[in-house]
């Protein structure tokens, strides 16, 4: 029997697009007052360290694939769509309580979106980033037609609620993007890289408590984040003057607007909108993107057809950054 010479392949669209976004938080706002309850801090310090004022925790029944679901069922309404027009679903998370069952099958499953392509995706922080590209490229190849990706995480059970360093920062929360096909491309192709010999800068102590090295993930960031951003402009065939705004991993205020003065050095215009989630969300890793993206379409302070500079990062692990086109 003869072996066929070549394999049908899926011709997909040459370009992709954001359709929608949507987002999810917890219930509760947490004062920097309310955790002097917990441990010994005040405002001020936290303000002067991190820049938040409040962040959202989630309620008990406000799970990673409960909020992962409220911020996809927006994005899907957002984008004009039912949930019958999705096809795979994407969650960007690293606070999932066991790595099975995963969450992307049950927040399909809880939209309506029936019999995807479901998978999660650990980058941490980097998380949504990875997961947009992702989304894009299983477009363009042909793989799918339209793509939900969530980032979503509940950080409250992995704080240790005594060190101060680092309960200070997290939060719960979710943000969501729905991909398509375009015309023309307004999603660019992604910077991406990892730093796998810093590992030991952020992880879980005793496998329980995330911790990290605030001086040495600050150092980092302020150093290595500005280049990846200005490479994924230039590989998207922009120059930094055409971006207005950047919307950078909200983990620490000072990190963000480090990174933006050093991209306005480099000729990025005075005007650049800069997102500052944080001060009100905290840091929501994987989440924090497109949790500032929806909050910033909602507040005007970005509009449909702006450029949009994403960049995400940890202290080593992985980073990445990407243009976008806003919906």
């Amino acid at each position: 029997m003869s072996k066929p010479s070549t394999l049908r392949q899926t011709s997909g669209p040459a370009a992709t697009r954001v359709l929608g976004f949507g987002s999810a938080q917890g219930n509760r706002v947490v004062t920097n007052d309310d955790l002097t309850q917990y441990v010994e801090t005040n405002d001020e310090w936290i303000q002067q360290r991190v820049g938040i004022v409040s962040r959202r925790l989630g309620e008990d029944d406000q799970t990673v694939v409960s909020m992962a679901v409220e911020a996809g069922s927006k994005a899907v309404a957002d984008a004009g769509l039912s949930p019958a027009d999705v096809d795979q679903v994407i969650i960007a998370t690293c606070t999932m309580p066991g790595p099975i069952p995963n969450a992307a099958a049950q927040v399909a499953d809880r939209i309506g979106i029936t019999t995807p392509g479901a998978f999660d995706l650990n980058a941490a922080c980097a998380g949504f980033c990875y997961a947009l590209n992702t989304a894009s490229d299983f477009i363009r190849g042909g793989s799918a037609r339209r793509v939900l990706v969530i980032g979503a995480e509940r950080f409250q059970e992995w704080l240790d609620w005594e060190d101060r360093a680092n309960c200070i920062i997290f939060a719960d929360g979710a943000g969501a993007a729905v991909v398509g096909p375009a015309e023309e491309p307004a999603i660019g192709p992604a910077a991406l890289g990892s730093a796998g010999d810093m590992v030991d800068t952020i992880y879980l102590r005793e496998n329980r408590y995330i911790y990290q090295e605030g001086q040495t993930v600050f150092r980092w960031a302020t150093s290595e984040v500005a280049p990846v951003a200005a490479r994924a402009v230039e590989q998207a065939g922009l120059q930094l003057s055409d971006v207005d705004a950047l919307v950078a991993h909200q983990a620490n205020l000072r990190i963000v607007e480090a990174v933006a003065k050093k991209l306005r050095q480099q000729g990025a215009r005075d005007d650049l909108v800069v997102a500052r989630d944080i001060v009100h969300s905290g840091n929501t890793s994987a989440a924090s993107i497109p949790l500032a993206i929806d909050h910033m379409r909602s507040a005007g302070e970005i509009n449909s057809g702006d450029v949009l500079l994403l960049v995400g990062f940890g202290a080593g692990l992985s980073y990445g950054g990407q243009v976008i086109i806003c919906p």
